[in-house]
């Protein structure tokens, strides 16, 4: 067991796979000799040169498009996008071309690109650097979605990612980026979590809280507070938007009857909707009481000074818990 902060696990899983694979290179704005705003990419261009570790122009459509390009020629490219604002001029590229290529040459093509994207609130930054975009790729056939939320799964989930015959895109929680936790790189195969597999995290009797990324410490909180009042929750780290593993969250609902869903995206259409809806669809005649969902508001990301009132909080979720066991 190693301990590491998230962005160093990331750093880490990355190396790996560049040891292994020399077809894996890095793409992005300022991540060679600067290694990346948050330092993620740090030591890496000095340890493989300029020829795999590539710093960019300021031009997401550009920095994408190249990577279709190149992994259409046999490499594994895995792009960074500074900010997750700054996405959307890629979109095109992402949306109409990466996540369809594959079906669009009925199987004959792959694009294993990667795209690295620092997501969520809570950094006190300016705006396009909080959002939280990932329904709007989980929406995109043709792409998986996911979402590490301990430095463990950092680790491995980004070499996985990075295996994939499909697109991935690896959201990361920026705010998450320097909590430490224990790290076992010595896993051999079949040891590690398929990439979209859930997890419980902490078993519980009398809600589920299912969570991803950076609203997990917010759910594991949230059941230590709550247990201090005799109510004990399960909590499961979804790990992956898209596909969503609804066998596991049915599992743990069936045993606790309730289910509140607790995201940083805004509830409105947002992930949390789709996983509601399934474990509806599923789970009827388990269901104690309806699901709740906590998360962001249907407005622009706030200014940094109010942005503790647009995500979700402990309070929050122990609200919307509170509900769901008193209908």
């Amino acid at each position: 067991m190693v301990t590491m902060a998230i962005g160093k696990a990331i750093n880490a899983g990355l190396r790996a796979a560049m040891d292994r694979d020399p077809r894996v290179l890095l793409m992005g704005e300022d991540i060679g000799a600067l290694g990346g705003v948050f330092r993620v990419t740090d030591g890496l261009q000095k340890d493989f040169g300029e020829d795999r570790v590539i710093d960019t122009p300021l031009a997401e459509a550009g920095i994408v498009g190249t990577a279709i390009g190149m992994a259409l020629r046999g490499y594994r490219p895995v792009c960074e996008i500074q900010f997750n604002g700054f996405v959307f001029p890629a979109f095109n590229q992402i949306t109409t071309q990466l996540a369809k290529l594959r079906a669009r040459s009925r199987g004959r093509l792959s694009v294993p690109v990667v795209l690295r994207i620092p997501s969520g609130g809570g950094i006190g930054s300016v705006e396009h650097h909080s959002e939280s975009p990932e329904v709007l790729f989980a929406h995109t056939a043709g792409l998986r979605v996911v979402m590490p939320s301990s430095a463990h799964d950092a680790y491995w989930m980004v070499q996985q990612s990075i295996a994939s015959a499909d697109p991935v895109v690896f959201l990361e929680p920026e705010r998450r980026y320097w909590e430490k936790s224990e790290v076992d790189v010595d896993l051999g195969p079949g040891q590690v979590t398929p990439l979209h597999r859930a997890r419980v995290l902490r078993p519980g009797t009398d809600a589920t809280l299912v969570c991803y990324g950076p609203t997990v410490k917010l759910a594991l909180d949230a059941a230590v507070a709550a247990a201090a009042d005799g109510t004990d929750l399960e909590v499961v780290d979804l790990r992956s938007i898209s596909p969503l593993d609804v066998d596991t969250v049915a599992e743990s609902v069936r045993r606790t009857g309730r289910l509140v869903v607790v995201t940083e995206a805004p509830v409105f259409h947002g992930p949390g909707a789709e996983l509601a809806a399934r474990i509806q669809e599923s789970c009827f005649y388990s269901l104690e009481a309806p699901v709740k969902r906590v998360g962001g508001y249907h407005l622009p990301y706030p200014v940094a000074r109010v942005e503790e009132h647009y995500l979700p909080t402990v309070d929050r979720v122990l609200d919307a818990v509170e509900q769901t066991l008193s209908a």
